[in-house]
Formats: C-alpha cells, sequence, structure tokens
C-alpha cells in the first residue's frame, strides 16, 4: 500500500514539475515566429489655402516626414538578434521608438525597453539593463519586421542611451542598440 502511495505522490509531482516547466520555459516558442510590418506614421500637411492653389500641381509631399533624433544598429545577447533602432520626432512632436528589420528569437514576456544602461557585447551585457533606470514601451509586438511603439510625452529622451529587448520572464537581454544621433 506504502509503494502505491510512494508511487501516485511521485507520477503527481513529476506532472505538476512538467507542468510549471512548460509554462515558465514555454519551449514551443523555439518553433514559432510573428511578424508585424507597421509604416512610419505620417500627418498629413494642411490644406491649401485658396482654390487657384488646389488646381495648381504641388511639388510639395503628401505628408509631413517625421525627424530622426537618434538611431542604432541592434547586437546580439542571449539571441542572435538583428536590426535597426530610430527614435522619430512626429510631426505633431510625440515620438515614437520604431524597429525596422527585426529578426529575433521568440520568447516569453519580450519588452522593449529604452535604458540608460551600456550596451556591452557578449554574455557580460545580457543582465545590465534592469540594473537602473529603464523606460519599459511595452510588450513586443513580434520577433519580426518594422514596429513603432510610443515613447511618452514626459519621457527625457537625453536619460537614456540604449534599447533593449528584454525578456522580463528570465532577465535577460535578447538584443540591444547603443542610440546615438
Amino acid at each position: 500500500m506504502n509503494r502505491r502511495l510512494a508511487m501516485s505522490v511521485a507520477v503527481l509531482l513529476t506532472a505538476v514539475a512538467v507542468a510549471v516547466g512548460l509554462y515558465l520555459f514555454q519551449p514551443w516558442r523555439i518553433f514559432t515566429s510573428s511578424t508585424v510590418t507597421e509604416d512610419i506614421p505620417a500627418v498629413a500637411p494642411p490644406p491649401s489655402q485658396g482654390a487657384s492653389e488646389a488646381a495648381a500641381p504641388s511639388a510639395e509631399p503628401s505628408a509631413i516626414a517625421p525627424r530622426e533624433l537618434v538611431t542604432g544598429g541592434l547586437i546580439s545577447h542571449e539571441h542572435a538578434s538583428s536590426g535597426t533602432v530610430r527614435i522619430l520626432e512626429l510631426p505633431d512632436g510625440s515620438r515614437i521608438l520604431r524597429l525596422e528589420g527585426l529578426d529575433t528569437s521568440d520568447g516569453p514576456d519580450l519588452r522593449v525597453w529604452l535604458s540608460y544602461a551600456p550596451v556591452i557585447q557578449g554574455p557580460a551585457g545580457w543582465h545590465v539593463f534592469d540594473d537602473g533606470a529603464y523606460l519599459d514601451l511595452g510588450a513586443l509586438k513580434a520577433n519580426k519586421g518594422d514596429q513603432n511603439y510610443q515613447i511618452p510625452p514626459e519621457a527625457n529622451l537625453a536619460d537614456y542611451s540604449s534599447v533593449s529587448i528584454w525578456c522580463a520572464r528570465f532577465a535577460v537581454s535578447f538584443a540591444a542598440a547603443e542610440l546615438t544621433g
């Protein structure tokens, strides 16, 4: 009888351990991928001042382009990654962080962080981004593609010198970029 009880408890504990492991590590993410392709937001120019101007062809663009404030190239950390990071100021004064040509691994609880931490190559740089101030811009929308993330108006960009694609579940950087302007 004791042997049967011990075996039942062992099976139950093994099932719980497997369930917890699957929840934490989400191993199926090794085989999953998603892509988001967002355009750069643009603002239409103000309407023409007169009817005669509307009839004449215009050499002006049909939208006002955003202004690039800083940029950087992603380097790989815990997972092989590539792409470009740009912070753009839109004509209405709002700012976005834009990931272009992003290619990284899928993972659990990936976030986009602005940080003041230095970007360090190799394993030494994997864990530096949560050591101090950072600004969480939200969940990574997809592990591939072109994506925009709103930067809060009160954020002072002078406080941040880098970007990390951060795995909150395991407190590790998948990729990072030093911002230069």
